[in-house]
């Protein structure tokens, strides 16, 4: 089977335990953005599916790959969201905007 697309970094190794075959190749930094953005779409399509917990992982995962890659901390970026969050609020109301 062809696939062509980014995958975590055991993937691999657990194709070789169970006794399959890969061929991998490594992506260069921009093959490698392109795909994560690739990947984020795709997760988020799984998400919008299913709307499992397990979806919402690896989308952070994915965005912390993100982060990392354009090298902002994790710790910078959770830091961000939550001073956001302070002076704009965050979604937990509910709050539909109608009109201004």
């Amino acid at each position: 089977m062809k696939y062509d697309k980014l995958v975590r970094d055991r993937i691999p190794e657990i194709i070789r335990k169970k006794g399959g075959e890969s061929t991998i190749r490594i992506a260069d930094d921009t093959e490698y953005w392109h795909k994560l953005k690739t990947k984020l779409t795709e997760e988020v399509a799984e998400f919008i599916e299913s709307e499992s917990h397990e979806e919402i992982a690896d989308i952070l995962e994915v965005l912390e790959a993100a982060a990392a890659h354009k090298g902002y901390k994790w710790r910078t970026v959770l830091a961000m969201q939550k001073k956001k969050a302070d002076k704009r609020g965050g979604f937990k109301k509910r709050i539909i905007l109608m009109e201004t």
